[in-house]
């Protein structure tokens, strides 16, 4: 069983899988109706979240990744699914450029809220220290994501602690999660610019 993430590097291991023998034997879960139709048309079998307790391993990407291996994603709006089958799967494959490799997260998280909760999340993340944003589609339309929620795109000055920080923030009602991924994948692959790939196991770096 695999687990497929969102996003342009899901999209580039779909096509790779897609290139293996006996692929009708392979059974997907998507992230995203996006990554599932891209799928399809690659003649991949798709399965729904009742095969999730069979999964074995989940390819995905990543916004940002800091010297600690924890990352930021969301950026597709998929981060719900996405934790979800992060957490199920007994491998998680993380596949990224090299600019997404940071020393510490300069860039703002995501936060999936449900509608009901947005004013309320949205000054509880300003005590908190964030610098919360209605995500948008364009100028006029406010995005929502498959799941019917909305989503706070919210900057932190800094994230001293990730782990205690994603808690705090799962733990303010209406949130329904939280991108920041503090459990390490097995391994990561640094994409370069001259296009070789880096392997790094998941452990975090010597300070």
């Amino acid at each position: 069983m695999i687990g497929l993430g969102s996003g342009p590097m899901a999209a580039e291991v779909v096509k790779e899988i897609s290139k293996l023998p006996l692929i009708e034997h392979l059974q997907c879960i998507a992230t995203s109706t996006q990554v599932k139709l891209e799928a399809e048309q690659a003649n991949l079998k798709i399965v729904d979240e009742g095969f999730l307790t069979e999964l074995e391993i989940f390819f995905d990407g990543a916004d940002q990744i800091d010297r600690n291996r924890n990352m930021i994603k969301g950026e597709s709006g998929a981060l719900l699914k996405e934790k979800i089958l992060h957490s199920a799967a007994k491998n998680v494959i993380i596949m990224a450029d090299s600019t997404k490799y940071v020393e510490s997260f300069d860039r703002s998280v995501p936060i999936e809220v449900h509608p009901f909760a947005r004013c309320i999340v949205q000054k509880k993340l300003e005590v908190a220290g964030g610098h919360p944003k209605l995500r948008t589609v364009g100028e006029d339309y406010v995005y929502v994501t498959e799941n019917g929620n909305l989503i706070l795109d919210t900057e932190f000055v800094s994230i001293p602690d990730v782990r205690k920080k994603e808690i705090e923030l799962k733990d303010i009602a209406g949130v329904v999660e939280v991108g920041l991924f503090t459990r390490h994948a097995n391994v990561y692959y640094k994409a370069n610019e001259d296009g070789s790939f880096e392997k790094i196991l998941g452990q975090a770096l010597p300070h």
